[in-house]
């Protein structure tokens, strides 16, 4: 194998394009307007929280339309991208192009195991992981033991793959298959596309850290101009609307939190007041900086994480739990084609209500996580990277599944009226930990979790956009973080407060709307990555690959 050493092998430091990158444009307001991508990305989302307030009547029925309307359509394509991704990930592991390092031969990588481990996991799926962890599983059990649940009052009186017919022991496995297949390989594997994409042609290829530079192999020098702006603007947009679900799932549980400890309320006036307090803080951790604010309480976080798992498995049913690890993880993995299948599905509730929402969830929260990771991964072989951004986080998500939900399923089939079977979503994980000592610790301990996640990826997801829009700087002016930080809050409290008693669905549906169109993007992604990978390997220069 002929290792890199620039763009052109000969010459280390040449770019490969005339894309000036550390050039300042600094307006009076401090913005550095580099090209059209902020401009047009700013103006529109405040023209989309201008119109969703005026009008809001008609926005609530729109986003009621729109998440079901897309869902259903487009469920064979959100499958079939996902498997793409999966199959590209797994030939990266075990071909030759998997030896190439992210930054060349001699980089070395910027932080431990550890610490890399916690921004992993911190900014992928840390609020998911909480909100869903308990309410997920116990649904898709209820579905498959035949019984009928409401979440958020849609009926879920369905099950993946027809259901296990009353079996106790087979509903609990493919409940935790169905959870597992959407918490695991999958969605990792499209955060791995994007970072490996980003990583790859910044490190190696020393173009700007941005979403254009990914298909430079395909656009040449075009990518600079329209076709790379308008890259930019739907990633920017998926970024946003990505972030703003989690951060509304994050507030709507936290409140809930509030209000079984306190009895705080959970009105309209609450969930501003909460949105408002955790961007204040998110704002002051973007001023710290990556390693002073974001690396920092990922640890911190990661480290109670950690806690809070541990008491659950040592207090809880223990043996049940690791029974749920083991049986669950043979599940998914007997399940994994079926559930992974596009066409020829009977349970299509299934497919589209879940499957079809969390494809799209994950690829519109890729921009973000998927530059993210890229920032914290010179130095690590193309293969290192690929196995540790998709098998490490799905094992601790079987884990972290395994825990939560087996301990709720486990009390649901000891006592059918288990509080935590009739709660609402938001709850659940109160209610489950309601069975447990010291309850209100590991309540007001799930909280902190909640809030210190949304803070996170609120942060890091600033950090993202700013680069986006910036031009792939990655020292842009503080005033543009402070702007995207707070837009935020913005959008994912105006379509809370919009979407009234769906307010969720709301969130889901803008998610989904800008999922699918970066769906399209991931896909010429995937063939971007393996013309730039296959030139590295070859030692040829990529100006003398791209197709024209």
């Amino acid at each position: 194998m002929t290792e890199n050493h620039g763009p052109d092998n000969d010459k280390p430091q040449e770019k490969i394009t005339e894309y000036e990158v550390g050039q300042d444009n600094i307006t009076p307001f401090g913005l550095d307007i580099h090209n059209p991508v902020f401009a047009i990305s700013a103006l529109v989302i405040i023209l989309f929280v201008l119109y969703t307030l005026l009008f809001q009547q008609q926005a609530e029925a729109f986003f009621s339309w729109l998440r079901p309307a897309i869902t259903s359509t487009f469920d064979w394509f959100f499958l079939s991208a996902g498997n793409i991704f999966v199959i590209l990930c797994l030939l990266l592991i075990f071909l030759p192009l998997g030896n190439i390092r992210l930054g060349g031969p001699d980089a070395k990588p910027d932080y431990s195991y550890v610490g890399w481990f916690s921004m992993l996991f911190a900014a992928g799926m840390g609020i998911g992981l909480m909100f869903f962890g308990v309410s997920e599983p116990l649904s898709h059990y209820s579905s498959s033991m035949g019984g009928v649940t409401l979440e958020n009052g849609v009926r879920t009186d369905w099950a993946p793959l027809g259901g296990a017919q009353g079996d106790i022991g087979a509903a609990r496995d493919l409940a935790m298959a169905a959870t597992i297949f959407h918490w695991g390989l999958h969605p990792w594997a499209i955060y791995a596309v994007v970072a490996l994409a980003l990583a790859f042609f910044a490190y190696n290829k020393n173009l700007p850290l941005t979403l254009r530079s990914a298909f430079y192999p395909l656009l040449g020098e075009r990518v600079w101009g329209w076709w790379g702006h308008i890259i930019d603007i739907i990633a920017v947009f998926a970024t946003l609307f990505g972030l703003a679900t989690s951060l509304g799932f994050g507030t709507v549980q936290a409140l809930a939190g509030f209000n079984f400890l306190y009895g705080w309320g959970t009105g309209e006036v609450a969930m501003i007041i909460l949105i408002t307090i955790i961007t204040s803080v998110a704002l002051f951790s973007v001023l710290r900086g990556l390693d002073g604010g974001v690396k920092l309480l990922s640890e911190v976080n990661m480290g109670i994480a950690a806690l809070l798992l541990l008491f659950i498995i040592a207090v809880g049913p223990t043996s049940d739990i690791f029974s749920t690890f083991l049986s669950g993880s043979v599940a998914y993995v007997k399940d994994l084609l079926p559930l992974s299948m596009p066409f020829g599905r009977e349970d299509t509730n299934f497919v589209q209500g879940w499957t079809s929402f969390y494809w799209a969830w994950w690829i519109s929260w890729s921009p973000f996580v998927g530059m993210f990771i890229a920032q914290v991964s010179r130095g690590r072989t193309v293969r290192e990277f690929v196995i540790c951004v998709i098998l490490i986080p799905t094992v601790l998500s079987i884990i972290w599944m395994s825990a939560f939900g087996g301990s709720a399923i486990h009390q649901v089939i000891a006592d059918a009226a288990a509080p935590v079977a009739s709660a609402a979503q938001e709850l659940k994980l109160f209610k489950m930990v309601e069975q447990f000592p010291f309850t209100p610790l590991l309540s007001f301990v799930g909280i902190v979790l909640v809030l210190v996640f949304f803070i996170t990826s609120s942060d890091s997801a600033s950090l993202v956009i700013d680069t986006i829009t910036a031009g792939g700087k990655t020292d842009a002016p503080v005033p543009q973080r402070v702007f995207w930080c707070t837009f935020e809050g913005i959008v994912a409290a105006v379509l809370l407060l919009v979407g009234g008693q769906e307010a969720l669905s709301a969130l889901q549906a803008m998610a989904v709307s800008t999922g699918l169109p970066f769906t399209l993007v991931l896909l010429v992604m995937c063939y971007s990555i393996w013309v730039g990978l296959r030139a590295e390997y070859k030692g040829i220069p990529l100006k003398t690959q791209i197709i024209q």
